[in-house]
């Protein structure tokens, strides 16, 4: 299978299936003599353990980080670095009843279209728990972006149609929801509470800035560093739309009031998000993430099973209500791993 591989010189490879033995990543491309330990890993892997918030799944992983190669004594050593997390709560008797249904909103059918064959339980390679894998190799990433005083944030700007309106991110922390607005996190959770009543989900926004980037990153045409992020985010499930800086609210403005004016100090705006002609400018990076819904909902739907035939469909089982919150770090992990990559691009370029 294709598609399992994202990167250019900081590449990584993920595997694993959702009800397998576990899922884990290979890095190749890590530099040598950086220090790694599992505790870094782990620290990033439990900001997306499920059980977090009231939009979680009960399936209770402990996600434990099991580094098998590539670092010696704390440090890195060059060598491609595996990294494997153990599967512990898996279910797969629930899923039985839908072995035969493709569920409405999941990638069964059309999986099935391309391979003709599916692993039904909890959606092998297509489930959400291959994130795992990248947020592990994420937190790799996130470790060499401090190195160069780079900081990447993500936090939740949407949820449920509730929208962060007084934006402060030393507050992401202080809440279930990772968001920077306390009054919009308790409407969230009123809402939350209020449609997983109903057997329903929700979808929202992600915000992720990116601080101290320095200017220089990404190619001016197929390799522009805001197309490298865009993919690197919608190769997320649950991810459907990707704004960078004004997004689509660009295409409502005047050229006058979407160019960002430049002054001897750096930009007056920042429209464009941090990056201008695919290269970034110096400014934060800013991208927005569009999460879908949840697909796994108890209300009632119309699907057909494997021979085509019209079937109803009611999806029980341990199901988040909402990506959010624990896409966030999934966000985070991509936009890492696409900065790390053009940052060692750049080291090469001007080497």
């Amino acid at each position: 299978m294709p598609g399992n591989t994202f990167g250019t010189l900081f590449k990584i490879t993920t595997w694993g299936e959702s009800h397998g033995k576990g899922v884990g990543v290979i890095i190749d491309g890590c530099p040598p003599k950086m220090p790694l330990t599992q505790s870094i890993i782990q620290a990033m892997l439990d900001r997306r353990r499920p059980g977090g918030s009231l939009a979680s799944t009960t399936r209770k992983e402990p996600d434990q980080a099991i580094i098998m190669s590539g670092v010696f004594e704390g440090m890195t050593t060059g060598t491609p670095i595996m990294i494997m997390v153990e599967n512990k709560d898996a279910e797969s008797r629930a899923y039985s009843p839908y072995a035969t249904l493709y569920r409405p909103g999941h990638g069964d059918i059309s999986y099935m279209a391309k391979y003709g064959i599916r692993d039904w339980r909890g959606g092998g390679r297509a489930s959400a728990r291959e994130t795992v894998a990248r947020v592990a190799a994420g937190a790799v990433a996130k470790a060499m972006l401090d190195r160069h005083g780079i900081a990447v944030i993500a936090y939740t700007l949407e949820l449920g149609g509730i929208r962060a309106e007084n934006l402060d991110l030393s507050s992401i922390n202080q809440n279930m929801f990772l968001c920077p607005d306390a009054n919009a996190a308790e409407k969230m959770a009123l809402r939350v509470k209020a449609v997983k009543n109903q057997g329903d989900s929700l979808g929202g926004i992600v915000e992720i800035i990116a601080s101290s980037v320095p200017a220089g990153l990404g190619n001016p045409v197929f390799d522009k560093l805001d197309a490298e992020l865009a993919k690197a985010l919608m190769s997320i499930g649950a991810v459907k739309g990707v704004e960078i800086g004004a997004g689509f609210e660009a295409a409502r403005m005047l050229g006058s009031q979407n160019n960002d004016p430049i002054t001897p100090d750096g930009f007056l705006s920042n429209n464009a998000g941090g990056i201008l002609a695919g290269i970034s400018n110096g400014d934060n990076i800013v991208v927005r993430a569009a999460v879908k819904p949840i697909p796994s909902i108890a209300v009632e739907q119309k699907t057909v099973n494997t021979e085509g035939k019209q079937e109803t469909i009611s999806v029980k089982g341990r199901h988040d209500i909402s990506a959010i919150p624990r896409i966030n770090v999934v966000c985070e992990a991509m936009v890492c791993l696409v900065l790390v990559d053009h940052l060692l691009q750049q080291k090469a370029t001007v080497a």
